[in-house]
């Protein structure tokens, strides 16, 4: 089996984060450490979901990612597959069942987001498994789901020295 960690001692051409719906955490991920990299970088950055459906992307996540100065109009949430996962240098999950996915499914350990930008076995989790019921507070809600957006954002140069 493909370990990522032995991977991660090579030059890092592309990267790969991967959560459910790439709606949310993933593209937040992509996003934030192609702003890190700036313009006219060579490292080919992407994101997909295990379970893309046909949903838009929460108001929440976009204005957040807006005011970061993300343009996502040309976001189109993607399927996690085979050829993805191949192609990239480097993938990283949002979370362990993430993780688990990509094991069973394509051969390939891959490691957290949080462990690789900080060295903890932490996954970064979605509103639904913070808050079961997050429809019935949008405003805890929408502060969870901001608060995840700006941790990944600062996480995300931590990944530079890997790519350089």
């Amino acid at each position: 089996m493909e370990n990522d960690e032995n991977r991660s001692r090579e030059t890092i051409q592309s990267v790969l984060f991967v959560c459910t719906g790439n709606i949310f955490r993933s593209v937040t991920a992509e996003y934030a450490l192609k702003a890190s990299l700036g313009p006219g970088t060579s490292c080919v950055v992407g994101s997909a979901g295990i379970d893309v459906k046909t949903q838009p992307m929460h108001a929440w996540v976009q204005d957040r990612l807006s005011e970061k100065g993300a343009d996502l109009t040309t976001h189109v949430p993607r399927q996690l597959t085979k050829e993805l996962v191949e192609a990239a240098d480097l993938v990283i999950a949002m979370g362990r069942n993430h993780q688990a996915f990509v094991r069973e499914l394509y051969g390939r350990d891959i490691p957290l987001l949080a462990q690789v930008c900080l060295g903890q076995d932490q996954p970064i989790l979605d509103l639904h498994e913070v808050l079961p019921n997050w429809e019935s507070n949008p405003e805890q809600a929408r502060s969870y789901v901001c608060s995840v957006i700006d941790v990944i954002w600062i996480m995300a140069p931590a990944l530079l020295p890997r790519l350089r």
